[in-house]
């Protein structure tokens, strides 16, 4: 019989604590859809009467599987829980369950709250039994609990007493200042547990200062408790919280966790964690990090022509996991490191059955090779590498010609006198034997100038003949520009990331003295290769 560990996400609370991160309400709507279809079984929407946005989040979120909590503090000393309006505050958003968080440390309660020991012990249980008085399902979150527990162990023990005597569901053991070792957190758990809180009754709540919250936080459920609290993507305060899109995973795909536990994210859920991850990044405007565990875009890449090999053999041997199981997927990267066994994998992955020993190998290898000695990287742009590698396999359709292209940027004073800039740009194609010229500006609907590559994207997109719809649904995601060359000689590579509506991203290069050109080019290949797999 296996233990169920529940899963708490507080992404939309104390994950937009996070520098540069603010959820508007729709944001906040959208994001708990996602937390529901995983199967995480709590969501924790916000402070409701903290902030307006957080108050109408509860209004506007349809329901859901998850049970929705709401977060708030303990009553403040001086005043009844009845008569405490941020409690009530709180409480009035009508969720099906609370989080109250409450000192456990006694430097904290001394100095912060400016009250007794006992004072604050008489709070955490006045206000946890007002909560369970109302008919809603308690937590208290024991803030600096680890802390706390290494100043005074009874004391902190003390505070999750008085709140699982009042009532509480749950004690969630809270490492505040994410300071604590994993080794320590595994023990400290065990000891309170020993002290008397069940493990069925007691959560962990990790931050990542020191790059140990997951490994805390599975410390934790290893000594017994049943509950865990993160966030998607580790969005936290300061380094951030347990990420949950490695947390959730390792629960659910390795054995010493599966065989012993039982969440509510099914397999079939888990395949959509890397969709959802990258959903949340594109909310925030915020690229995905590549080496991210299980969602990131470099999480199963085998570069050296040795692993790629064993790949082909058998990929668990250098692969933890299915990557499909998590919704992502494997990439055999190409650069002058590679092997065939690298470069033949990664044309299979194209649709390209090229057999052992084929001259082709060689003639591909070879330009790669001579491309990156100018400066071109074939590592991270796997669109621009295919459309290489069928350019040279004769496979390569061609779907428009560009004859020419112009780019203007003009600063000048708008009706508000500032001044600002304008990129303009003007294009010649040349499509089915006609010529197809276009001029597009970089100015958006809010007035704000988008840059000479926005304007080369959209004068491109608006008339490329029959080819227009089929590119309709593409953006560019990301940008990134490198100098590979100093002094006079500078050779400029721009990298672009493109996504289009079916989810699908792909990275395209160019390299030129000119930043532009450049730019230019690795649009032209983002374009081609969305053609390309539309035609395929």
């Amino acid at each position: 019989m296996t233990d169920r560990i529940h899963i708490y996400d507080t992404t939309l609370r104390d994950g937009q604590q996070t520098q540069g991160v603010q959820f508007s309400v729709a944001e906040k709507v959208q994001i708990a859809a996602a937390l529901d279809s995983l199967g995480v079984d709590y969501i924790e929407g916000g402070w409701p009467g903290a902030n307006p946005t957080d108050s109408d989040f509860f209004t506007a979120l349809p329901p859901t599987r998850a049970t929705v909590t709401a977060f708030g503090m303990t009553k403040r000393a001086g005043r009844s829980a009845a008569n405490d309006d941020v409690l009530a505050a709180v409480l009035n958003a009508g969720t099906r369950s609370v989080c109250l968080v409450g000192k456990a440390h006694p430097f904290h309660v001394d100095t912060a709250l400016g009250i007794t020991g006992d004072e604050n012990l008489a709070n955490i249980a006045a206000s946890i039994a007002h909560v369970v008085a109302q008919g809603r399902e308690a937590l208290f979150d024991a803030e600096h609990f680890f802390d706390g527990w290494k100043a005074d162990p009874a004391y902190a023990l003390a505070c999750c007493h008085a709140a699982l005597d009042a009532g509480a569901r749950w004690i969630v053991l809270c490492d505040t200042n994410g300071g604590t070792l994993p080794s320590d957190i595994g023990a400290i758990t065990a000891a309170v547990i020993q002290g008397g809180i069940p493990g069925d009754r007691l959560g962990i709540h990790c931050h990542d200062d020191i790059g140990c919250a997951v490994a805390g936080s599975l410390a934790a459920i290893t000594a017994g408790a049943r509950q865990v609290q993160g966030t998607l993507n580790g969005l936290g305060e300061r380094c951030g919280n347990a990420n949950l899109t490695t947390l959730i995973p390792t629960l659910v795909l390795k054995p010493e966790y599966a065989d012993r536990f039982a969440t509510g994210v099914t397999p079939q859920a888990l395949t959509h964690l890397t969709r959802i991850s990258r959903q949340l990044d594109d909310i925030l405007n915020r690229v995905p990090l590549r080496q991210a565990p299980y969602v990131g875009a470099s999480a199963f890449a085998h570069k050296a022509g040795l692993h790629a090999s064993a790949i082909l053999k058998d990929p668990a041997t250098y692969e933890h996991i299915d990557p499909a199981s998590v919704g992502n997927a494997r990439i055999i990267p190409m650069s002058n490191q590679a092997g065939q066994s690298n470069l033949r994998e990664r044309l299979r992955e194209a649709g390209l059955e090229v057999a052992p020993g084929d001259p082709a190998l060689a003639r591909i290898l070879d330009r790669v090779k001579a491309r990156e000695a100018e400066g071109y990287s074939y590592d991270t742009a796997q669109a621009s590498f295919e459309l290489l590698a069928r350019s040279e396999l004769g496979q390569m359709p061609t779907f428009f010609e560009v004859k020419r292209y112009r780019v203007t940027v003009e600063r000048r004073k708008n009706k508000y006198d500032r001044m600002v800039s304008l990129s303009e740009a003007v294009v010649v194609v040349k499509v089915d034997g006609e010529k197809h010229l276009s001029v597009s500006e970089s100015m958006d609907e809010t007035g704000t100038d988008r840059g000479p590559v926005n304007a080369l994207a959209k004068a491109l997109a608006k008339d490329l003949g029959q080819y227009s719809e089929a590119i309709g649904d593409m953006r560019l995601v990301d940008f990134k520009v490198r100098i590979t060359q100093g002094g006079t000689e500078a050779v400029t590579r721009v990298i672009i990331d493109s996504e289009d509506g079916q989810g699908r991203r792909w990275s395209t290069v160019g390299v030129s003295a000119n930043i532009v050109d450049a730019s230019f080019e690795a649009l032209l290949d983002a374009i081609n290769w969305k053609l390309l797999r539309g035609a395929a």
